[in-house]
């Protein structure tokens, strides 16, 4: 008789964070704030939370190379959520100009981040803030925090490209915004 492939992931859960299972929905709550992460785009993966252990079970039978990676995303996925209502995450960025000195502005009502004088320019370069980010400039840095990994990097990501070069030498012209560091904030 054939065997079934049942592949699965333990994610243990802190004591000073809750975790609510709603079928593929998935709800972390701790000291620093909440994340809701929805997960029915992969309907072939279970994932049981174990209040007795203090553990979420993410599952799947059957399981062929495609669906044993995606077990071991959603089980990463459901750790940085618990990291970040810990401890948070952290992203900083350097701005650097050798022409023009440019000026980087965060407009929180509007959530974008306006990079002022990029290369001489007329118009304001505008970067978007996702989700619920904090960001900061200090100096010629820009710091960047928040509880979910995604919202961070994707804040981060869209700052960096909104100062990319494209028709210029990018060994003379090294003008712009570059992530430097990205890890938990203590």
């Amino acid at each position: 008789m054939a065997r079934i492939p049942h592949v699965y992931e333990v994610v243990e859960i802190p004591d000073n964070v809750t975790v609510e299972v709603n079928g593929l929905v998935v709800k972390v709550k701790g000291p620093k704030g909440e994340i809701v992460k929805d997960f029915s785009h992969s309907r072939a993966v279970l994932i049981n939370l174990d209040d007795a252990n203090k553990r979420i079970i993410v599952e799947a039978y059957r399981a062929n190379r495609k669906l044993k990676a995606l077990v071991g995303t959603i089980a990463a996925h459901i750790r940085n959520m618990i990291i970040g209502v810990i401890k948070s995450y952290r992203y900083k960025l350097k701005i650097i100009y050798s022409h023009f000195p440019l000026t980087v502005i965060v407009d929180e009502k509007n959530k974008v981040i306006r990079i002022k004088n990029f290369l001489g320019e007329k118009t304001d370069r505008i970067a978007k803030i996702h989700g619920n980010v904090k960001v900061k400039v200090q100096d010629s840095d820009i710091i960047i925090e928040g509880i979910d990994i995604e919202e961070v990097g994707q804040t981060a990501a869209s700052i960096e490209q909104a100062t990319k070069i494209r028709d210029l030498d990018r060994r003379i012209f090294v003008d712009g915004i570059y992530i430097y560091e990205r890890g938990v904030a203590e």
